[in-house]
């Protein structure tokens, strides 16, 4: 029997060890697209203890510790935080099968030095030591990642933010660390949520141009676009129910841009015909910054609404939706293609059984502008485990191009998910190993060792220019 989480845990043959412990390992961490809040890494903060740093914010947590019949008090409530930690400690010693609790014992580990197993019975040895570490200037938000070998991070960044902590990161001549925005304009688009008008308020008054029409609207977003591109802004990220591709005159959309600003009713129609003229626009604009497109599509979000009414959005109650035509997505890529303003482009879904429509379709439009233009993006969120990237990678690798691929990300609002990069990296080297002994790929090590590196690191790099 293997021992749990050793020196070789998810490396099942000798090919995917050494791929792993040679190789893999020592390679930088480019965490491309994350949600952690710049403003922790420019203060430095440091944590009080591991539920600050563990509990808050963490929906995947959240969620198991509902699904363990946990009161809400002491999963996002004014409960204690030694209280909330003991419940999570009692939730994780039964969360067998579940990538959180593989991630919460490497990150005991890498950080904390403790090789043990966290339970009801052991919280409280865990709690303490956590918290003399985290005491130590050591474990302050900084020094956790440089301690993690992260080369860049980017964050997830509204058209309005100032940008004004990764200026003062930037501005940091002892922190190395590459910390850029990423440019998120979801509520410029959505605009049949009850608050959009407030935000084209906002909008007007940090671009310094009125929004009277969609012309201005698209002036305002090259303003801030450029704002971005200043700070060293090179990608972009999008949440889409699905890629649309809904299209109608510049005519029909300002008709129907006026008439959200008047307030009145919008058919289903319309709003899609609004988006897919933003999405246009906005990918367009990406092309000529040689910014990064990134979609992420898939998700029924906000699904418990008295929860979300007592909580709000991000808090563990969305899922899979299983409508996603990738027939609108070729039509929305090709649209671009067609004029020769196709970004290179990550394509998301969180539905597993998309992953053969996005290799079909992403195959449609690579070209020699860049290799893997076209990027099938890493599972994601409920598919960010051990099947799920197996499978995601399986499908890219018979339908695509795996070598192109531009790997991991840790898609966190925590400090301490950089060993998300190291489970995928195990994962990634073992399903190598695995063809390799199988027969199905030759032991060319010098072949394998530059896929390995590529994708767990090269790759990000020469895409992403950073």
């Amino acid at each position: 029997m293997k021992q749990f989480l050793d020196h070789n845990f998810l490396l099942s043959t000798e090919t995917a060890r050494k791929l792993y412990h040679d190789y893999a390992s020592k390679l930088p961490i480019i965490d491309y697209h994350c949600h952690i809040n710049p403003r922790e890494i420019a203060e430095n903060r440091k944590f009080d203890n591991i539920t600050q740093v563990w509990l808050g914010g963490d929906h995947y947590k959240w969620r198991l510790m509902r699904a363990n019949g946990v009161d809400e008090k002491y999963i996002t409530g004014d409960a204690p935080d030694k209280e909330k930690f003991f419940k999570w400690a009692e939730t994780l010693s039964k969360s067998i099968g579940n990538p959180v609790y593989h991630w919460s014992h490497l990150e005991l580990q890498r950080y904390f030095d403790y090789h043990g197993i966290l339970n009801k019975d052991t919280a409280e040895e865990v709690w303490n030591l956590c918290n003399e570490k985290l005491a130590d200037s050591s474990l302050q938000v900084k020094n956790i990642i440089k301690k993690s070998n992260v080369e860049v991070i980017c964050t997830t960044d509204d058209p309005v933010d100032t940008l004004e902590w990764h200026e003062k990161i930037a501005a940091d001549p002892d922190f190395d660390v590459k910390v850029y925005p990423a440019w998120r304009p979801d509520k410029a688009m959505n605009l049949e949520k009850p608050e959009y008008l407030d935000y084209l308020n906002k909008l007007e008054s940090v671009s310094g141009i009125g929004i009277h029409s969609f012309k201005d609207l698209k002036l305002a977003l090259q303003n801030r676009m450029e704002y971005f591109k200043k700070r060293n802004c090179k990608v972009s990220d999008h949440a889409l129910d699905y890629i649309m591709y809904e299209p109608a005159s510049d005519e029909e959309i300002e008709t129907i841009f006026t008439k959200r600003l008047e307030n009145k009713e919008l058919t289903q129609k319309e709003i899609l015909q609004f988006k897919t003229a933003f999405m246009l626009f906005v990918s367009e604009e990406y092309h000529k910054n040689d910014w990064v497109l990134q979609l992420h599509y898939g998700a029924k979000r906000d699904n418990n609404t008295p929860a979300y009414r007592s909580l709000g959005p991000d808090t563990g109650y969305d899922c899979i939706n299983n409508y996603a035509p990738s027939a609108q997505m070729a039509d929305f890529l090709n649209a671009l293609h067609s004029k020769n303003a196709l970004p290179k482009t990550i394509i998301y879904s969180l539905n597993p059984t998309d992953n053969a429509a996005i290799d079909s379709v992403i195959g449609c439009f690579q070209d020699s502008t860049a290799v893997g233009k076209l990027q099938h993006g890493s599972a994601w969120w409920f598919n960010d485990h051990k099947e799920g990237m197996i499978r995601h990678m399986t499908s890219l690798a018979n339908l695509g191009f795996l070598a192109s691929f531009v790997g991991m990300l840790t898609d966190s609002r925590s400090f301490l998910s950089y060993p998300r990069h190291e489970y995928f990296r195990r994962i990634l080297c073992d399903l190598f190993g695995k063809w390799v002994e199988n027969g199905e790929y030759p032991q060319d090590y010098n072949t394998l060792s530059e896929l390995v590196s590529d994708i767990s690191y090269h790759n990000a790099k020469r895409y992403f220019n950073f």
